[in-house]
Order: structure tokens, then C-alpha cells, then sequence
């Protein structure tokens, strides 16, 4: 005779509900962690995601450092010797700031369509398949540049268009991998590419223009894209179920945590349900507050930098990467505590994504205050530093909690976020432009002002109303932690049914 576990029981008391399965057995049943991980198939999509989400920032963030060289004016001896100073292209600053937020024009229109996308043909598909083509539209570029500024546009954004689909996709492929008690961190491990990406790009791109053209930038960037769209689809595949090489344990420990994958397909989205819920509203939130942050560093904090700081041009790539670099380190980090603290039974889901998302915006809102207050080279670096570090653990919270609420439309809810979380993106560039017209530290301080309020008002949405439970909309497929067919506990073993928390736990 068997029995499920009830989900509010598992939220408000995990550690009593996992100690009461036997742990004996759990050594090959494809849940034990281990540093090698090659020996697990779901790590190597992990792995796999990571450097897709290397090239993702990789491609975005490249012409950001194309763009000087190919609108710096240098000096050219002619024939007769006379000296003048030329340029690729002779772009205003309009022009320049048009061509670099393009991007988010045709970006902000695919997230949603993207969650919908993956959720009926397969994650893993589209998410191939939309880096797979930025890359392509990338090795285009510099012929696009060269027949007229319009056709780069145009280039830059369908590349956004065919990229807004990787963030909200990639949940579809988790919902079919990640074991309930691995989802921070297989996710956060994953988005750790980003940071890789803006970290690596931004100063290879520089040392690319200067020794071999602007062009190369893109060339080389688009073949490793190209490279590992080829990888990425020979490699992973939509499900456990679909993997030739994944052993039969790892499979079973997989689908005993997630669910039958047959359950997963033609799902249907209940649409109102979604839009109506306050614990999707409050991802919403957390997304835009997290990126009005990010995105108002990412494309300013060079000008600001140099402007305010006093920073020689040549180093404000380095320093403004190093914020990222913290952020990118730390992910991993973010990702196991949060995994650890619902194994070892200290906190609920709900809890994790709270503490987590909310904690890291309090931190986030008083060092970005303190970064303001301070404006000197050494003060404020360090606090932009620690406030976009902090982030890290901001994404164990609302960028994971999609696959708590409902895993089979987790695509779709990051696909809305994300779209909304995505108008920072235009927005903050401009505004920020519009306050520091003198560039003067008073009115750095005002747009520094704006992020930490904006981080805690987003702290305050989410900590009232978010939830790290099944939501009652979700469809009857969906499994929740430690809803699976346990045995008797006077038996616990009898069946050789165990709990997939512990089994990670070992």
C-alpha cells in the first residue's frame, strides 16, 4: 500500500518529511552528487547551457567595443604625405546610441513567444536554434555595416528578436532535467555563462579591433557561436528519456523527482490564471528591479567611470568588468546554498526564494546608496561591486521560482518576466542620458538614487507576495517535491522508493 506526501506538509517541514525515508540505498540511483560531473548526463546539459549562455552575452555586448573602432577617427599618411584623420564611419552620437539599443528593440518581442515556443516543440530546439542564428546574423555584420548604418540596424535587431528567446526556453529544458532539489543550482551554474561572456567579450573584442579590425570582432564571435551550435545539438537532447548515453539510473532518479515527461506535452497554458497570480507579479517585480540595476551599470558604468571617476579610457573595460566577473563567480555559490538549505531541511522553498531575493536586494539597495554617497574611485568601485555581486544570489530567487510555481508553464511565466524585466533595458540608458547631461557627480548621484529604489521596491513586492508552492492553477500532471509513491513508513525501503532530496543529500 503506498501513500503521497502533501505539499504543504513538505513546505512547512521538510526536514521531518525527509528523515523519515531510509538513505541506505541511495548510491547508484543517480542522485548522488559528484565533482565529476561528465558521469552525469544532466550536468553535461548544464555545462552545455553555460557556454550557450557564454555566447548569448558574448554576441550582445561585442559591438558595444566594435563601435569605438569603427567610428574612432585615425590619422592616415597619403601618398604626398599629408596627414588626415579618417574613420570607418562617421556616425553621430545619435546614430551610435540607436545602433547599440537596437538590439532591445526586436529583444523585447520574443521573450513571451519564446516560453510558448519551447513549451511546444521542445526547449532544448529553440534554444539552440535562436543562438544558433544570432551567431550566423553576427559573421553577417560587418557586410550589414558596410552597406549603410539601416541594414546594421536591421541585422541587430533580428539578432534580438531570435536571443529573446533563450532565457525563457531554457526553463522548458530544466523542467525536464533538473531534479527538484538541483534546480538552483543547475540553473544558476548555467546562467553563470552570462557573466563569462560579458567578461571574457568585452576586453578580447578591444584586443581583436586593435590587431586585426573591427571586423574580427565578429567573425570570431560568430564561429565559436556556430561551433557550439553544432556542439549543442549533438550533445543534448529534449529529455532523459531521449538521451542514448544516460544511464538507467539517472534517468529513473530524474523522472521519479519531476514526473512521467509523457505528461509534459501539449500543455495547455491557463492564461488568466498566470496573468492574475500575484506570486507571478511578484517575479515580474524582481526581474524588472534586478535589470533596471544591471542594465543601467552595463551601459553606463564606462562613461560613468571616466566622467565622474577620472578613469583613463583604457581601463574603464577592465574595472567595469570586474563587477561581472564577482557576480559570475558567485552564481554558483547562490545556486547550492539554496539547494542545501531545503536538503538539510533548514528552510522551505518559499523560504529560499524570499531570503535569497530579498536579501539580496536590501544588500543591493544599500551598497548602490552607499556607492552614491561616496563617489570616489575606490568607495564606490568596491560598492557597485558588492551590489552587482549580491545579484547572484537574487537569481536563486526569482529567476528559479518559476519551476516552484508551475513547471510545465515555467517557460511561459520567465517569457512574460523577462519581456517586462526587458524595458529597463531601453528605458534606464535613456534616462539616465537625460539626468547626466553635465555629467556632473550630483546628478550620478540622483541616477544611482533611482536603482536603489527601484531594488527596494522590488524587495518589498516580492517578499509579500511570492510562493514556493505548486500553484493550485497548475495542471493535475504537475509533481511537487516528494510527491511520489513512497512506501509505508514502517517499511521505507520495502519498494526501494527513496527520497530524492536525500538521495541528493548523500
Amino acid at each position: 500500500m503506498t501513500q503521497s506526501y502533501d505539499v504543504s506538509q513538505q513546505q512547512k517541514s521538510p526536514k521531518s518529511t525527509t528523515s523519515e525515508l531510509d538513505t541506505s540505498e541511495t548510491k547508484g540511483h543517480g542522485g548522488e552528487l559528484t565533482w565529476k560531473f561528465w558521469q552525469q548526463r544532466r550536468y553535461i546539459v548544464v555545462m552545455m547551457a553555460f557556454f550557450g549562455f557564454f555566447n548569448v552575452y558574448a554576441l550582445r555586448v561585442n559591438l558595444s567595443v566594435a563601435i569605438v573602432a569603427m567610428t574612432e577617427k585615425v590619422n592616415v599618411t597619403l601618398e604626398n604625405g599629408t596627414v588626415v584623420q579618417q574613420q570607418h564611419f562617421d556616425w553621430d552620437p545619435a546614430q551610435q546610441g540607436l545602433v547599440l539599443s537596437s538590439f532591445f528593440y526586436g529583444y523585447i518581442w520574443t521573450q513571451f513567444l519564446g516560453g510558448v515556443l519551447a513549451s511546444r516543440i521542445g526547449g532544448h530546439y529553440v534554444f539552440g536554434f535562436g543562438i544558433g542564428m544570432t551567431a550566423i546574423l553576427t559573421l553577417l555584420t560587418p557586410v550589414a555595416a558596410n552597406h549603410s548604418v539601416y541594414m546594421l540596424l536591421a541585422v541587430r535587431i533580428i539578432e534580438g528578436v531570435f536571443e529573446g528567446v533563450t532565457f525563457p526556453c531554457i526553463h522548458a529544458v530544466w523542467a525536464r532535467w533538473a531534479p527538484v532539489y538541483e534546480r538552483s543550482r543547475m540553473a544558476t551554474i548555467a546562467y553563470a555563462g552570462n557573466y563569462a561572456g560579458t567578461v571574457t567579450a568585452m576586453p578580447l573584442s578591444g584586443i581583436l579591433a586593435v590587431r586585426f579590425g573591427w571586423e574580427s570582432v565578429f567573425y570570431v564571435f560568430g564561429a565559436i557561436g556556430c561551433v557550439w551550435l553544432v556542439a549543442w545539438f549533438l550533445v543534448v537532447r529534449a529529455g532523459p528519456e531521449c538521451d542514448p548515453f544516460i544511464t538507467d539510473a539517472e534517468r529513473e532518479y530524474i523522472e521519479r523527482s519531476i514526473g512521467d515527461p509523457n505528461e509534459k506535452q501539449n500543455i495547455k497554458h491557463p492564461w488568466k490564471a498566470i496573468f492574475t497570480s500575484t506570486a507571478v507579479w511578484a517575479i515580474v517585480a524582481s526581474n524588472f528591479a534586478e535589470n533596471w540595476g544591471f542594465y543601467t551599470l552595463l551601459t553606463q558604468l564606462p562613461t560613468f567611470l571616466k566622467d565622474t571617476l577620472g578613469f583613463e579610457i583604457g581601463k574603464t573595460g577592465f574595472i567595469s568588468a570586474i563587477p561581472y566577473l564577482v557576480m559570475g563567480s558567485l552564481l554558483g555559490i547562490s545556486g547550492y546554498l539554496a539547494d542545501w538549505s531545503q536538503v538539510k531541511g533548514y528552510l522551505t522553498t518559499s523560504q529560499v526564494r524570499k531570503y535569497f531575493n530579498c536579501g539580496a536586494f536590501l544588500g543591493q539597495t544599500v551598497f548602490m546608496m552607499l556607492a552614491a554617497y561616496l563617489l570616489d574611485p575606490t568607495g564606490t568601485v568596491a560598492s557597485i561591486t558588492v551590489a552587482v555581486g549580491l545579484g547572484a544570489f537574487a537569481w536563486s530567487g526569482f529567476i528559479v521560482n518559476p519551476l516552484d510555481l508551475a513547471p510545465n508553464h515555467a517557460s511561459v511565466i520567465l517569457g512574460f518576466s523577462n519581456m517586462i524585466g526587458t524595458i529597463p533595458g531601453i528605458v534606464s540608458p535613456m534616462l539616465t542620458g537625460f539626468i547626466t547631461s553635465d555629467r556632473t557627480k550630483e546628478q550620478w548621484r540622483i541616477v544611482f538614487y533611482i536603482t536603489s529604489g527601484i531594488y527596494c521596491v522590488g524587495m518589498v513586492i516580492y517578499w509579500f507576495f511570492s510562493s514556493g508552492e505548486l500553484q493550485p492553477w497548475a495542471t493535475a500532471s504537475e509533481k511537487t517535491p516528494l510527491a511520489i509513491e513512497a512506501p509505508e513508513k514502517t517499511a521505507p525501503t520495502k519498494n526501494g522508493v527513496k527520497n530524492d532530496a536525500m538521495e541528493m543529500d548523500e
